[in-house]
Order: structure tokens, then C-alpha cells, then sequence
């Protein structure tokens, strides 16, 4: 079976840009700031749909729920819906501080539970991430700093390099700063509650939605100072809801699934690949690879983020 393309669903956000047109490639919609680009995705009010081949119009949906085994594999999770979320983010300006829900708390305050991760595809000399707390700073700190307006002096900063990554737990308060191009590989799930947005209005020219208290229930006031992430080998996430790896290939070297019975979804970081009919992906592009696929094959010396759910 072929790869699987599906056709990105593009979202306007204050902070966002024109990356996604100028790094990949695309056509924007328009000339708004755009700072996602929705990849992968199955959800009630968003869906993908399969860009061309075999499977043209269809939805990732109506694969899972019909196809699930000659497309997916074997011994996946009895779950009504795709379980992973991935996107790409353009962030021109500062994302909102944040957090999301963790798992044992997420349904009381009306929310899904959401870890994530980030691979650093572009950063520009200079570029923050926030994640965690500065060492000893206490939840009534962190408090009085949301009413005087000086969050950004109580969380951590790191100034990662293209490249890198980061794991997202869920309870990690963290913001993405400007000048970053993301690949964002996530549960399925879009709760996030903005405890800080540094002031700024919206699109509609109005201050953006807060939610304080369900940020100050959610957030891990214990997880202080978090580094960028070290790869274990090929490793450079893994928790009960994905496995990240990042292949770096030669000229010529395979990129087959992790295992034959099993996807996986392949995301081009760097230089381009070759499907066993011929066809091209480029940088940026987003391909899922169907269980018993024959590999892709690099033309040049490439990066590609290798997506698969845990055995």
C-alpha cells in the first residue's frame, strides 16, 4: 500500500505567520497570520482528509473506524478515534502561558488530558521556550506574579537550537516564544487553559479568554527548570500516548515503519524522500506509511520524524 497524504487545515492565530508559506512551500488561505497547520487529525469538528491516491475524500476517521487493520495494524487501542494529534507552529510572537489538564483532574474541570512534544524545525538566533517553574518558585509566588503582570520573570526559559526537542507533560506550564517553526506531535485532545497572554488582544481586537483557575489546579508546581530533551538513540519522545524518533539519513539509506505489522507517520524535518513508486516528499510534508509498506527511501541527506503509537 501507498503512503497516505492528507490536506492540512490551516488556522488563524494572533501569533502566527507566513512560515509555512515561505519555509514549505504552501498556499496560505490568505494574507492573515497563520499559526498552525493541523497535519494529522481526528476529531469531531476538525477531520483530515486524504489528499490523493486510493483513498481521495475519505476522512481519517472513516480509515480508523473501516480500515484499522489493513491500514493501521494489529494490537491497536480500542479507541473510537485516531489517538494522536500533529500539527506544525509558526510562532511569529509569543504564544499565551499555559497549561493543560492532567489526566486525573482533566473531566472535573471539563477538559481532555493532553501531553505533547516539540521538535524545534526552525529557531531564530535568540528564541525562548517557557517550560516549568524557575527553582523555588511557590504556588503563592506564581500567583502574586499573575496579579502584578511579572509571569515571564517566574518561568523558566530556555533557548533551544533547530533541532532539539522538548516532552510537554501534561501539567508542565509552558509557552512557545516568537520565532519558532514547531512540529507538535500530541494526544488527541484540544484543551488548553491560558493563564497569561502577556496583555495582548486578539484578532477581534478584544483581550483573549483567561482561565486561572483551572491553570492554578492543573499546574505541576513541583516541576522546576526542565531542559531541552537527550535522545535515546533514535528515541526523542516516548510516554504511553506516542513514540517520537528522529532518523537521520543518507543519500540512498530506508525509512521503513518501526515494525512491519504497524504505521507509522513520517514527517519530513530536512531534505526529501521517495516512496517505492517514485513519489516525492519534500521538507514539511506529512505522510502516514500503512502497515506493510515498503520503505521510503532519502535522496539526499534528510531528517524525518518517525510517529508511531506504543506497542
Amino acid at each position: 500500500m501507498t503512503p497516505i497524504t492528507f490536506t492540512p487545515l490551516y488556522m488563524e492565530r494572533v501569533w502566527g505567520g507566513r512560515m509555512l508559506e515561505s519555509e514549505y512551500g504552501r498556499t496560505l488561505p490568505d494574507d492573515s497570520p497563520y499559526g498552525e497547520s493541523w497535519e494529522i487529525v481526528d476529531r469531531k469538528e476538525e477531520q483530515s482528509i486524504v489528499a490523493e491516491g486510493e483513498f481521495t475524500g475519505r476522512s481519517l476517521h472513516e480509515l480508523w473506524t473501516t480500515r484499522r487493520e489493513e491500514i493501521f495494524g494489529t494490537g491497536l487501542p480500542d479507541s473510537p478515534r485516531f489517538p494522536l494529534l500533529i500539527k506544525v507552529l509558526d510562532a511569529r510572537d509569543d504564544l499565551s502561558i499555559q497549561v493543560h489538564p492532567p489526566a486525573a483532574i482533566a473531566p472535573a474541570l471539563g477538559g481532555e488530558p493532553k501531553t505533547e512534544m516539540w521538535y524545534i524545525a526552525k529557531a531564530d538566533a535568540g528564541a525562548k521556550l517557557y517550560a516549568g517553574l524557575k527553582a523555588g518558585i511557590t504556588r503563592d509566588e506564581f500567583e502574586t506574579a499573575l496579579g502584578d503582570g511579572s509571569v515571564a520573570e517566574v518561568v523558566h526559559a530556555l533557548e533551544p537550537r533547530s533541532g532539539e526537542s522538548i516532552f510537554i507533560p501534561s501539567g508542565r506550564l509552558h509557552a512557545i516564544g516568537a520565532g519558532f517553526l514547531i512540529h507538535e506531535i500530541q494526544q488527541n485532545s484540544d484543551t488548553t487553559y491560558r493563564v497569561f497572554d502577556w496583555n495582548r488582544m486578539g484578532l477581534d481586537g478584544k483581550p483573549r479568554e483567561l482561565h486561572v483557575e483551572e491553570s492554578l489546579r492543573s499546574i505541576d508546581f513541583n516541576d522546576d527548570e526542565p531542559g531541552m530533551d537527550a535522545p535515546s538513540g533514535t528515541v526523542i519522545a516516548e510516554c504511553d500516548h506516542f513514540r517520537v524518533e528522529k532518523l537521520e539519513l543518507g543519500t540512498g539509506d530506508p525509512a521503513a515503519n518501526a515494525r512491519d505489522d504497524r504505521f507509522s507517520i513520517f514527517s519530513i524535518a530536512e531534505g526529501e524522500v521517495t516512496d517505492a513508486d517514485g513519489r516525492l516528499y519534500r521538507k514539511g510534508d506529512f505522510l502516514l506509511l500503512p502497515q506493510g509498506s515498503a520503505s521510503l527511501t532519502a535522496t539526499c541527506n534528510s531528517i524525518v520524524l518517525r510517529t508511531t503509537l506504543p506497542s
